[in-house]
């Protein structure tokens, strides 16, 4: 009660109110300042984390996918074509103009494998299509990979029991960001890059992701160290001939010269200078001194 009267006192003498005092504006500025540098700091390591994340992520992702993609076309090859089997494959490669501005390379690949029915008409037991295409409503400047299956022979015969023809044989979207792709086929010294007709004995695909520059010919490429290739070969069960002729003939030349056999002509003696002549077997003997 007595303070209460004593402050009720001052404030009446006085006329004055006591209030806290609180932080003055410079103050708020300040702490404001500091706040904001340190959340900027650690927002910049923390971009830089995510940089470097992100790169190591992209790293990895670069080798292992176009390795499942090449992986996934060979198994296509190895199911299909078969030395029993009338399969057919056909190649084709252009360039693919990208967003009107780019012309990638892009191919396609078809794999087909037919049978005989009943009445001897020819029938797809089995078809495969891997093609590369731009599309439109991508926003990225690259290819995308597309798979189409069809035939008699359905890949799940559940899911694809109740469809029809034209519904199973849409192209489903594997990959994109593609920026070069090409598939040539093995024969002889130069690969072609147009081919229709039986299974030759290996095709070669080669697939990037990387950053494409332009050629003096308006198209565009991939540096050769970008580029990942595979040669795939086509039916490996087959019985491949080995010519061993010149081999063996290599070998006993090899054998002769090892051991030091020779005719007679080519064996020289060691003994015998360039004259003709015997060297002596032993030097003349000294005079006896008496």
């Amino acid at each position: 009660m007595k303070l209460n009267a004593l402050s009720h006192n001052v404030k009446e003498t006085s006329g004055t109110y006591r209030v806290p005092q609180g932080f003055s504006l410079a103050e708020v500025l300040a702490a404001l300042t500091i706040g904001a540098m340190v959340i900027v700091a650690v927002l910049g390591i923390y971009n830089r984390a995510e940089n470097s994340v992100a790169a190591v992520t992209r790293r990895l992702n670069s080798s292992r996918l176009p390795g499942e993609v090449l992986q996934r076309i060979a198994e296509d090859l190895d199911n299909i074509i078969s030395s029993a089997s009338d399969g057919t494959i056909t190649i084709e490669n252009k360039f693919e103009n990208v967003a009107s501005r780019m012309l990638v390379p892009a191919a396609k690949l078809t794999i087909t494998r037919t049978i005989q029915d009943s009445q001897d008409k020819e029938q797809k037991f089995k078809e495969v299509i891997w093609q590369s295409s731009y599309d439109f409503q991508s926003a990225s400047n690259s290819l995308t990979l597309y798979r189409s299956s069809g035939g008699l022979n359905k890949e799940d015969k559940v899911l694809e029991k109740n469809k029809d023809d034209f519904e199973r044989e849409l192209f489903v979207p594997i990959c994109s960001g593609i920026t070069f792709f090409k598939i040539s086929v093995l024969a002889g010294k130069n690969p072609i890059e147009k081919w229709n007709g039986p299974p030759p004995q290996g095709i070669m695909v080669t697939i990037s992701f990387a950053e494409p520059y332009k050629r003096a010919d308006g198209t565009f490429d991939v540096p050769d160290e970008e580029k990942i290739t595979r040669t795939i070969a086509i039916d490996r069960t087959r019985k491949i001939r080995f010519d061993t002729s010149a081999g063996d003939n290599q070998g006993e030349e090899g054998k002769g010269e090892a051991t030091g056999e020779g005719t007679e002509e080519e064996i020289e003696d060691i003994n015998m200078p360039d004259s003709g002549k015997p060297l002596p077997s032993s030097p003349k003997s000294a005079e006896k001194v008496k």
